[in-house]
């Protein structure tokens, strides 16, 4: 079954979602999804550019968020001033294509940030893909956040929900 919401409101909303971080190519940075009991999710961690680090993630398996329909992705977050990344895939697998739009939500305060599809961009271990099919929203499979703006430190996103939107709520 497809999904046009993922709500972050119950501590089972985060449950599925794993780190996926620059340790995967010898890096350090740290991250972890939690639910805070105020009612959502937060994305939180240090990026550390030691040992050709600078990135770290989180993502849902086999959450399938979108339809034909689906013409943006409508965050609501909240920032710390720094740049994040949503990342959407079309297969089950661990490795491939992986679709990114950029976002940098306002600091301490809640926003909605909508992400039109043709502002994903087919990527793979952080290169463009030239070449790619363009992101099919039916088709996504995992979902996932990330921040690899190449500044070390501490970083905090906090998330009510991303919704996939259709023609009549876009």
């Amino acid at each position: 079954m497809t999904n046009l919401t993922h709500r972050f409101d119950t501590p089972a909303s985060t449950q599925n979602w794993q780190a996926i971080n620059d340790g995967v190519m010898g890096g350090v940075s740290v991250s972890r999804m939690r639910f805070d009991t105020v009612g959502h999710a937060v994305f939180e961690g240090e990026v550390s550019l030691a040992n050709n680090g600078g990135f770290a993630s989180v993502r849902a398996s086999q959450l399938r968020l979108g339809c034909a329909d689906t013409v943006a992705y409508r965050l609501t977050v909240g920032g710390d001033g720094r740049t994040y990344k949503l990342n959407l895939r079309t297969d089950a697998g661990f490795d491939g294509v992986n679709y990114q739009a950029v976002f940098t939500p306002a600091p301490e305060r809640w926003t909605q940030t909508v992400l039109p599809i043709a502002s994903f961009e087919p990527s793979f271990r952080g290169r463009f893909v030239q070449g790619a099919l363009p992101l099919r929203p039916e088709a996504v499979r995992q979902v996932g956040l990330m921040i690899s703006d190449r500044q070390a430190g501490a970083f905090r996103l906090m998330v009510k929900s991303i919704e996939a939107l259709d023609h009549q709520a876009g």
